[in-house]
């Protein structure tokens, strides 16, 4: 049986699941876009292509490897965008939750059934129907739990609110001895630079004692000062509104001292190795354009 454990954002990584952009299939519609950043490419025939994706995942897999971490792989399904695993499950501790995310995308979890089979049946967590929940909105960070969410009125009428207020209480009954605090997101379906897609697009912690944070990402003013003051201003790294549009905050940690970035990220790179921090520059801005980067790609399976 596979061994299960991820307590925080920055551990060692050991064992992950990365995404796939082979036989991605064509650029899709302006009504299939599931965000406003892919649907912004896609109506300025700026989508990606294939093989700049398939590259730039290639030299992200690469860095992995060097460093010795497992990379397993989803099983190839033709016509299926199969980039961002960390949606359709996570793991807490050394539980295996599988996601419930949007319809159109289930097929994606079949994809990775033959890695999750490994799973030993008591660490593996299915939520019921009505919860829903997607891995970039679950962030952890030791006895924390930090859950993106979307608490308006109109969440079932948004593609981009991907977790509801019952997968908050979901992860709060499953792991009542964490501190698990949600955190209302804004959404939009249209402008991609008013629309925080999962917790990771404005938010991750970093290092030892660190965060990048984007303080216009929370509808609650409120959700940004907890932040502010569990990590301290001198720990922060604060990104502009283009920055959390470019994905700053997406990126990855393979240990508390190594991190892989978009190698376009000059003024967030600078200040990693600023503060000790290896820093690991991959291309990836055309993944990017589908509002989604390094973060969005894994589902870190066991870290130290």
């Amino acid at each position: 049986m596979m061994k299960l454990q991820v307590t925080n954002e920055t551990g060692r990584l050991r064992a992950v699941v990365l995404g796939i952009a082979n036989q991605n299939g064509p650029a899709p519609k302006a009504d299939e876009a599931y965000d406003p950043k892919s649907l912004e490419h896609i109506l300025a025939g700026t989508y990606p292509a294939e093989s700049d994706m398939v590259f730039e995942i290639s030299a992200f897999h690469d860095v992995l490897e060097r460093y010795g971490v497992k990379v397993y792989r989803p099983e190839l399904i033709p016509d299926l965008n199969q980039i961002f695993s960390r949606d359709i499950g996570f793991v807490v501790d050394h539980f295996f939750i599988k996601a419930n995310i949007l319809p159109d995308r289930a097929e994606e979890w079949r994809a990775i059934e033959h890695i999750v089979k490994q799973v030993a049946p008591n660490d593996f967590v299915e939520a019921p129907a009505e919860v829903h929940i997607e891995g970039g909105d679950v962030i952890l960070w030791n006895e924390y739990l930090f859950v993106g969410t979307y608490q308006g009125d109109d969440y079932s009428a948004l593609n981009t609110a991907r977790t509801n207020i019952k997968g908050v209480q979901f992860l709060k009954e499953m792991f009542p001895h964490k501190i698990v605090k949600e955190f209302d997101l804004i959404k939009s379906m249209t402008n991609p630079r008013e629309n925080a897609l999962h917790l990771d697009c404005c938010f991750q912690p970093v290092g030892r004692n660190k965060a990048i944070i984007y303080p216009g990402g929370f509808r609650n003013p409120m959700d940004y000062l907890y932040l502010h003051k569990l990590f301290g201003r001198e720990n922060i790294f604060t990104i502009t509104t283009d920055e959390m549009y470019e994905m700053y905050s997406n990126i990855f940690s393979i240990s508390e001292d190594i991190v892989v970035t978009e190698r376009r990220f000059d003024r967030l790179n600078y200040w990693l190795r600023d503060q000790a921090i290896h820093v690991e520059e991959v291309p990836y801005h055309e993944i990017g354009k589908q509002e989604g980067l390094l973060r969005c790609s894994t589902l870190p399976l066991f870290r130290d």
